[in-house]
């Protein structure tokens, strides 16, 4: 009895820190700012969770049968905690942060329960010192596990809906053992047998349900009809139909639409790519739907392209999907272009190549792990791998919406010895959008071969450059690794915009 109560011990700590990740990768996907949503879910769970064992100490008769009950309301509530988020921001969205954290503070105030509860229950039968170093010794190792197989294994492959339901049916195993183990002392067995393959059976409906759920909750959420989703270990993919219209969303924000999606990445590409009539090796950093190299091969001197994308399953997406395909062109499968799936930083850190042009098409700097790849410690170590004459392109958010964040990168490139040269050009999508080119020597505006491009044109170029008086150019601070100050100016300025 022992062993299994000590077992059950490693099973509830592994669905409590579930529950724990469950909202806070969720959170994150939906608001953004992993660091800040990570960090209050977090610190939310911990204090309820000591409110928790507080409140057991009022927990006086029939342990185990209250153990049993809060197993199950544990199971209902952490189980389909998941879903239920995501049907409050899709359907409801404003209370979503309000319902965000009542969720885990009753998570945890129920988690915070278990432990001195089944501590109380064994006490029986060990010793205290043995008591509380086997307790907390199953506690640490089922968190341990939970914290491995989350990312790895559990919410790519399953899917964080799933696994939420997955850890409750969990819970709901761990009460009918214990009913099984103290049968004859539960003096109202039947009834809790009853509440229990309850709990199991909303919960075993919910996991065969999941995929429909699921799709109800995007289907409201997207305005199109979900062609592709697909939950990956870095990010959420949704792509979506309109007609002929496809639009990717990344963790729920638009990253193009197939309708003028050639605007934003001809302006990407040919101010610089043009510039350089020799340049015969370039490097794509993100960027992973092949989008901008469809336009890089569109320079016959560029011998070699390096596409470096950290998710295996968008630079999958893009070269087999058949109709995402026929947009790129094919562009991933050419001779000339070889994909890297791998962090950008590391890659440069390790890399020892040369390259005359690169493109910078991250998504924007939501999140602190998005928000390095703008840093001045960043572009340094592009720097060093930039050949003498080469230059750089990033893509930096819009000069309109978000005027400090993009000036904010201006500075940042230029703090590590660049000249640049800012500009920005109209996607209807996103609306008036920036772009830097950077490079040793000042930028010279090149003509443009009009048999490559639908939109950019040598009359048009020189105008990108101009800045009008409500997006010129403002004082802003370095984006550095250890402040990432871009994050935070860029959310404030975004969360003026976007409702």
């Amino acid at each position: 009895m022992r062993h299994a109560l000590l077992f059950s011990v490693f099973v509830i700590a592994s669905c409590g820190l579930a529950y724990e990740l469950i909202a806070g990768a969720l959170s994150s996907y939906l608001l953004g700012d992993s660091v800040t949503q990570f960090s209050t879910v977090i610190g939310t769970y911990l204090f309820a969770m000591g409110a928790g064992s507080w409140l057991s100490k009022y927990i006086t008769r029939d342990l185990i049968g209250r153990f049993i009950q809060i197993e199950l309301m544990v199971g209902l509530l952490g189980g389909f905690s998941a879903i239920g988020l995501f049907l409050v921001f899709t359907w409801l969205g404003g209370p979503f942060k309000l319902v965000l954290y009542l969720a885990v503070f009753g998570v945890g105030v129920l988690v915070g329960l278990e432990i001195p509860l089944v501590m109380r229950i064994l006490k029986r039968e060990l010793a205290f010192k043995d008591l509380v170093s086997q307790v907390l010794t199953f506690d640490y190792l089922g968190a341990l596990a939970v914290s491995i197989l989350f990312p790895l294994v559990l919410a790519p492959q399953i899917g964080m809906v799933r696994t939420g339901l997955l850890f409750g049916v969990l819970n709901v195993a761990v009460a009918l053992w214990a009913l099984h183990l103290f049968r004859d002392q539960l003096p109202s067995r039947r009834w809790l047998a009853v509440q229990s393959w309850t709990v199991f059976g909303l919960l075993a409906a919910g996991f065969a349900g999941a995929g429909q759920l699921t799709t109800i909750a995007e289907t409201h959420l997207y305005a199109d009809d979900i062609v592709h989703a697909e939950t990956t270990p870095y990010q959420r993919l949704v792509v979506t139909r309109w007609r002929d219209d496809l639009r990717l969303f990344i963790n729920n924000n638009l990253q193009f639409s197939s309708h003028d999606e050639y605007r934003y990445h001809e302006a990407l590409v040919h101010p610089g790519l043009a510039s350089l009539p020799g340049a015969k090796r370039v490097l794509v950093l993100g960027g992973g739907d092949g989008l901008a190299v469809r336009e890089i091969l569109k320079y016959p001197n560029v011998e070699s392209v390096t596409l470096v994308d950290l998710d295996p399953a968008m630079t999958d997406l893009f070269a087999k999907a058949p109709a995402l395909v026929a947009l790129n062109e094919g562009a991933l499968s050419s001779p000339k272009v070889t994909v890297v799936n791998a962090d950008a930083l590391q890659w440069l850190e390790e890399s020892r190549e040369y390259f005359d042009f690169v493109v910078i098409d991250f998504p924007d700097p939501a999140n602190y792990a998005l928000g390095k790849l703008y840093t001045s410690a960043f572009y340094r170590l592009l720097e060093k791998r930039l050949s003498a004459r080469g230059l750089i392109v990033v893509q930096s958010t819009s000069p309109l919406y978000a005027r400090q964040s993009y000036w904010c990168v201006v500075t940042t490139l230029e703090s590590v010895g660049f000249k640049t040269a800012p500009y920005h050009a109209l996607v209807p999508s996103f609306g008036e959008w920036g772009y830097i080119i950077a490079g040793r020597q000042e930028f010279t505006i090149p003509t443009v071969d009009r048999k490559k491009t639908r939109f950019l044109t040598s009359e048009i170029l020189p105008g990108l450059f101009e800045f009008p008086a409500d997006m010129a150019r403002l004082p802003a601070e370095v984006n550095q690794l250890n402040n990432q100050v871009l994050v935070r100016t860029f959310e404030e300025e975004w969360r003026k915009v976007i409702r």
